[in-house]
């Protein structure tokens, strides 16, 4: 499918939707590491917050924010600071470390705003002065014309002003929080449930972004290092809104699942392989397969070599010739895990065991891609390889019998004979642990689809030829693993095609994997550089849809949404057909009455109508034929069952789930309701004479006869037998008495599209409302 793309901008949001202020999915989480906290959304009015506290003086707050910064331009809520006429209630249950409502520092709600005069302000407001019941469950209901802040009312109030607030956060520490730097005795975990969360009052809804891009056939990757912060709902629901579908490549990360424990001897919070996830992100990973599962997603987990540098144990970190760790750009910066190092490639398994399995408990098939996987090249201007570390020296001499060569201090040195022995020594490694990693997910759970991510640019480099001969393992061949994916954000966002042409050429020959089986991440534009670095993300991705690469991703979610980049399908019309030929849902319409506005003569008697309906307002639909104008209105088609809408009765189509539409036809010389299905005929039909014509009309129009269909076994005639329907015509056994009337009825499917791209329903109880107006409109055949 071909695609094209802009980037939007907030005065592009032209569709808007509501949602209730402090709505449970637009909320965010902020802590200080190495805390973890997560979001996840149980339920449509429930805020689930699970925390892991490893210090005394640990702390996070669960935000609410008046501007949405964060989800893209045409999906964000409107930005309002004024609180005033409003109230929020909620029960409150916490249950583990999380310290109780009447504690000193127990839950507080923190409000950064501006008092009346406009000068900036942050007010404290505890919560236990505004709850109904026990420290740990209670129902809590704020105020916002009445809110005070302080801990002891009323002595120490502090009111405040909600007429200009820009956000507010509930904040929970540990049951041993002191305030002071050190760490707790052992970790803490902890789980707060804010639950029918409701918002009453002026403002108590926000307009919202509610724009829909058509699939467009570009999958999305994400990272979790990059939206912890947010719900899993909202992340799945602005990926659904932007048109992607299919695959979501999930890069589980390297700093915000691991579970720490302090070790003395490192003095440091270290990863553990026991259990590998943390409570937090094992919550968050649980509701986002469910979701993701719910809405069709498959998901691709995403594991590198890549671990936060100060949680990685030292003797794990691979090691350039001086000693020194491998270390990425990032602030702080992450590190790469030694292939050699057993303990290393024993935690990597059970990372991706544990992720696996949440993703097999939520009904997904499992797809595990090793993501990037390499010896690393320090960062120019030195280049230093990092092949060093002391496992991976002693096994070189275990295994082959031969000494370690000199070592390299720059991949741009040409390697000797010697070299290069240990640098295919290196690539047997690699392609060992990354064939370990795969197989050990694989036989946990049979039938997994396995892949290989390749980023050419830093292994397919002309002036560092030793990269390649260490970081593409003859190992990795086709059928290694299930899919290869290549990746080089670098080359593309350089603008250098040639080395994009060239690394995507040389990774296809060196591993030979089937076109089919070979997919294509293009991105992705780094904080701080121009937006336009897009158009040429852009370029790849039809570059690559050219090459006939199978599965195409945009990378990454977080920066879509920054920087509003939205793809959209070119040659979506060519695929919209003209009719989708369905009925109107009769349960939506059983019972109406309806009107239509028309200017019509006829000289024969006109139709019961049956609806057939199309999924938007430019969709099918077609109509009955002779329209005094173009654009013909059913106004309205289905109007609230409570009084007439027009002249006529609304008829039933039995056996069908069509409903009814009303119409106010004029014959030739007199206007009439149709009623039921039935119609007298006029003139009378004599002796002999077939009764009905297909629409011969008199007027000053004389239009053709259009979509209408003759529905079998509608018709009706007053004479229970001795006819018959041949076609549009009743043809009778013998003919009736000279100049007898004869009454007869037809019922009709009646094309029509809707009249707007949106119906407005009002919702009674749960799963049940109405629909009090469906406009629909006619379309007659060109």
């Amino acid at each position: 499918m071909a695609h094209d793309f802009w980037l939007a901008n907030a005065a592009d949001s032209l569709r808007h939707d509501t949602i209730a202020r402090f709505d449970p999915r637009y909320w965010t989480i902020n802590f200080p590491r190495p805390m973890m906290a997560s979001l996840t959304t149980p339920a449509a009015d429930t805020l689930a917050i699970d925390c892991a506290f490893h210090n005394s003086d640990d702390l996070c707050g669960a935000i609410w924010s008046s501007e949405d910064s964060l989800d893209h331009p045409l999906l964000r809520y409107a930005t309002r600071r004024d609180y005033r006429g409003m109230s929020l209630r909620f029960r409150w249950q916490a249950s583990g470390a999380i310290k109780p409502l009447d504690a000193v520092f127990g839950p507080t709600l923190t409000i950064e705003g501006r008092d009346a005069g406009g000068q900036p302000r942050t007010w404290y407001v505890r919560l236990w002065n505004y709850a109904t019941g026990t420290p740990t469950d209670a129902a809590i209901l704020l105020d916002f014309d009445a809110l005070e802040g302080g801990f002891l009312l009323p002595a120490e109030a502090d009111p405040v002003w909600a007429g200009d607030i820009d956000r507010m956060f509930v904040s929970l520490v540990p049951l041993d929080y002191t305030g002071a730097p050190g760490r707790l005795a052992a970790p803490q975990d902890g789980r707060a449930v804010l639950s029918g969360i409701a918002c009453d009052g002026t403002g108590a809804v926000l307009p919202i972004g509610d724009a829909c891009i058509p699939p467009h056939g570009i999958n999305i990757a994400n990272g979790y290092d990059d939206t912890y912060n947010l719900t899993p709902a909202r992340i799945l629901h602005g990926m659904l809104m932007l048109g992607y579908r299919g695959r979501i490549d999930h890069y589980v990360g390297m700093s915000h699942f691991p579970r720490l424990l302090w070790d003395a001897g490192e003095a440091g919070f270290r990863a553990q392989s026991a259990t590998p996830l943390n409570a937090p992100a094992q919550a968050w990973h649980a509701d986002f397969f469910r979701l993701a599962a719910e809405l069709g997603y498959e998901v691709v987990l995403s594991l590198s070599f890549e671990l936060f540098d100060a949680y990685c144990w030292q003797a794990w970190k691979q090691r350039a010739h001086d000693g020194s760790p491998a270390q990425t750009g990032y602030t702080p910066p992450s590190t790469l895990l030694s292939p050699c190092n057993g303990a290393a490639m024993a935690y990597l398994q059970a990372v991706a065991l544990a992720f696996a399995g949440l993703a097999a408990a939520a009904g997904l098939a499992v797809r595990f891609q090793v993501g990037e996987p390499w010896w690393w090249s320090g960062l120019p201007p030195g280049r230093a390889p990092c092949f060093y570390d002391a496992a991976t020296l002693a096994a070189y001499p275990a295994e082959t019998g031969r000494p370690v060569p000199t070592r390299h201090q720059s991949a741009t040195e040409a390697p000797d004979t010697t070299q290069e022995l240990y640098l295919d020594w290196l690539a047997d490694k690699l392609s060992a642990a990354t064939a370990a990693l795969a197989g050990a997910v694989k036989a946990a759970h049979p039938g997994a689809e396995t892949s290989i991510l390749v980023y050419t640019p830093q292994i397919i480099d002309a002036a560092a030829p030793l990269l390649v001969r260490a970081n593409l393992p003859a190992g990795w061949a086709w059928p290694a693993f299930d899919r290869l994916q290549l990746e080089d954000y670098d080359h593309v966002t350089a603008d250098d095609r040639r080395a994009h042409a060239d690394g995507l050429a040389q990774a296809q020959a060196r591993l030979g994997y089937p076109l089919a089986q070979t997919d294509y991440f293009a991105g992705f534009v780094p904080e701080g550089q121009p937006r336009d670095l897009w158009r040429r993300i852009h370029w790849a991705l039809g570059d690559a849809r050219a090459r006939g690469f199978a599965d195409l991703y945009a990378w990454a979610f977080p920066q879509v949404q920054r920087d509003g980049f939205t793809l959209f399908p070119q040659d979506q019309e060519t695929d919209v057909p003209a009719f989708h030929d369905v009925l109107f849902p009769w349960a939506v319409a059983q019972g109406r009455r309806c009107r239509r506005r028309s200017r019509r003569l006829w000289s024969r008697p006109p139709a019961a109508l049956r609806v057939a309906t199309a999924t938007g307002p430019m969709r099918g639909c077609a109509t009955t034929p002779g329209l005094a104008c173009a654009r013909r209105p059913i106004s309205p088609p289905c109007c609230a069952s409570t009084g007439r809408a027009g002249p006529g009765a609304c008829v039933p189509v039995p056996g069908s789930a069509g409903p009814c539409v009303r119409a106010a036809r004029r014959t030739g010389d007199a206007a009439g309701p149709a009623a039921g299905n039935r119609r007298r005929a006029d003139p009378a039909v004599r002796a002999g004479q077939a009764l009905w014509r297909r629409w011969r009309r008199t007027g000053a129009a004389d239009h053709t006869a259009g979509g209408d269909e003759c529905v079998r076994g509608g018709e009706r005639v007053e004479q229970a037998s001795g006819w018959t329907l041949d076609g549009a015509e009743i043809v009778f056994d013998a003919p009736p008495a000279p100049n007898a009337t004869v009454t007869a009825g037809f019922m009709f499917d009646v094309p029509v599209r809707f009249a707007d791209d949106q119906i407005a329903l009002s919702l009674a109880t749960y799963r049940a409302g109405e629909a009090p107006n469906i406009p629909l409109i006619e379309v007659r055949e060109a």
